[in-house]
């Protein structure tokens, strides 16, 4: 095990192992930190430490420029410290959670409705209503009709046949969004025939992209030329599809002599081999109507003679089994946490990033390791040429389309906004009728613990309750003061320095301090702590932005 520094109350110190004790400072504060050149270890935190009861300082093992957007999204919300032991990582955290935000969880009738309440305590200004209450349902049409009678204030999603109909009723008002997000076709090269780099490459010219977003997408959207929209840092518009400038029998024509290159000739009947397509039936901004295009890319590919068998998946063991590597071909996206190429590239194909593509290709980690570590935008820019122009060769996914959407809401609702990250605060709306906002999304949230989610649903709910050392400023996602009222870095980025806001409690009653700071991110780092649980133990977004776990077992164990 790597060298550890720490000072932790009781139940850590009895139950980790190999850990030298610290003399404690004023407060008993935390610091842990683990050796950046150790053996297997690729992650890129090196220490937290709680310096005083309201500074907490992160020392990296390589710079981070993108670190501020990074802590401030919901997945890094901070924790109670006393909540976390309490519940051993896990249990209660998930489904009760004690957070410092504008709302607090009432009760959670799983299956139906979720009811927040306003935090009467919170530090901030208060929620303008008394209630939030999250629905759902997974049908656009039904959650209009819900809107239209006026039993739910605002909708997540409108159907893309739909804008003109909320545009055209007075009682109604329609919210666009960018399409800050990717919808792609996902092949995990651990499985036959995907571990052929040209049945992969062929799939790719196969997919008639601009098809299915003129045929299932609503206005504002596009076909997807790389993984990222044009708006994030890191679209490098000089990288050009692998079919750019071919006529679509071109494509074809160059899908099936890679295919036959790749020992996959068609037989007698046409057919060249027979894979199933993974999908989960969610309404998402990448994805709007999925089994209309599920059905379309079925069609499409059997004009090459593959056959595709459709199954659709309940979306949390959907998302489950994509992030563990155990699906071959399926359909999925990804919306903006925040705006940098991190968020997209390294999250999904990074060094640190999970299986879902099964191995993955130095082409693109050590180029996406470079880049991350740069201060220099401009330098960061030719690096992501280099990963873009690997993940177009490499094809570990083909990118399809950039979805533009919207919410809708009563046209009474002040305050209402759709976010382009899906981060809306409802604590800023106000319902001149009554004291509640009713929201319907497409799904219900699958645990309310956020350090171990990656659901779009999920996180929104998440983020009422809980909230991180920073925040995302309405309309820029630049980041902004939270829990922390200012920060500070060193001159090569490795170092950064957060100060506490003063009088914050957690709605346990319990008073924020750099402890909770320094326990809820090692919960997330620390895979040897007994506070490593969450819902299913994946902490997908750490080891995808952060890289890999502290003390994580070797391969095989």
């Amino acid at each position: 095990m790597r060298s550890i520094l720490r000072v932790v109350p009781l139940l850590v110190l009895l139950l980790a192992l190999s850990v030298a004790l610290v003399p404690a400072a004023a407060q008993d504060m935390m610091s842990y930190s683990t050796d950046c050149s150790a053996e297997g270890y690729t992650g890129l935190f090196q220490s937290v430490e709680a310096v005083d009861a309201l500074t907490v300082k992160f020392t990296l093992c390589a710079p981070d420029p993108a670190f501020p957007a990074k802590v401030a999204f919901s997945a890094f919300s901070i924790q109670s410290s006393d909540y976390l032991e309490a519940t051993g990582g896990g249990g209660d955290l998930v489904t009760n959670p004690v957070g410092t935000g504008p709302y607090k969880l009432e009760r959670w009738d799983q299956g139906n409705e979720m009811v927040l309440t306003r935090n009467e305590d919170y530090w901030g200004t208060p929620a303008i209503e008394s209630t939030v209450i999250f629905r759902w349902n997974a049908e656009a049409t039904a959650r209009l009709l819900e809107l239209q009678s006026g039993n739910i204030d605002g909708m997540d999603n409108v159907a893309p046949g739909d804008f003109a109909v909320v545009e055209a009723d007075p009682n109604l008002a329609l919210y666009k969004r960018g399409g800050t997000n990717i919808f792609y076709l996902g092949m995990n090269n651990w499985f036959e025939p995907f571990d052929k780099l040209e049945v992969r490459q062929a799939i790719a010219y196969a997919i008639d992209r601009q098809r299915i977003v003129d045929n299932f997408y609503p206005a504002g959207s596009s076909a997807a030329t790389q993984f990222m929209p044009p708006s994030i840092f890191g679209f490098t518009g000089e990288v050009k599809p692998l079919d750019d400038g071919m006529t679509a029998d071109e494509k074809l024509a160059k899908a099936a002599e890679l295919l036959d290159a790749a020992g996959y000739p068609a037989g007698d009947d046409g057919t060249r081999f027979t894979v199933t397509l993974n999908y989960r039936d969610v309404v998402r901004s990448y994805l709007p109507t999925p089994g209309t295009v599920a059905q379309d890319i079925q069609a499409q590919l059997a004009q090459l003679g593959i056959v595709v068998n459709i199954e659709v998946m309940e979306s949390g063991a959907f998302l489950d089994a994509s992030d563990a590597g155990e699906l071959a071909f399926y359909m999925l996206g990804w919306g903006a946490d925040y705006p940098d190429a991190t968020n997209f590239l390294d999250f999904h194909f990074g060094e640190g990033s999970s299986d879902q593509f099964g191995n993955h290709f130095p082409e693109i980690t050590e180029p996406l390791k470079e880049a991350a570590s740069l201060a220099d935008s401009a330098a960061r820019y030719q690096i992501y040429i280099q990963a873009n122009e690997a993940i177009r060769d490499l094809v570990p996914m083909v990118p399809v389309a950039h979805g533009g959407n919207a919410a809708a809401f009563q046209a009474r609702i002040a305050g209402a906004y759709a976010s382009d990250i899906g981060a809306e605060q409802f604590a800023l709306m106000e319902d001149p009728d009554d004291d509640n906002i009713v929201w319907m999304q497409n799904a219900e949230p699958i645990g309310l613990y956020c350090a171990d989610e990656t659901d779009g649903e999920t996180l929104r709910a998440c983020e009422q309750i809980n909230e991180s050392l920073l925040a995302y400023e309405i309309g820029t996602a630049r980041p902004v003061a939270r829990l922390a009222t200012d920060w500070s870095a060193n001159e090569d980025l490795t170092e950064w320095t957060f100060t506490l806001r003063e009088g914050v409690k957690f709605t346990d009653g319990s008073d924020l301090d750099a402890n909770d700071v320094v326990m809820s991110f090692v919960a997330q780092w620390d895979a040897a702590s007994p506070l490593h649980v969450g819902r299913d133990g994946n902490f997908t977004y750490w080891s995808g932005l952060f890289g890999g776990f502290m003390n994580a077992p070797a391969s095989g164990e």
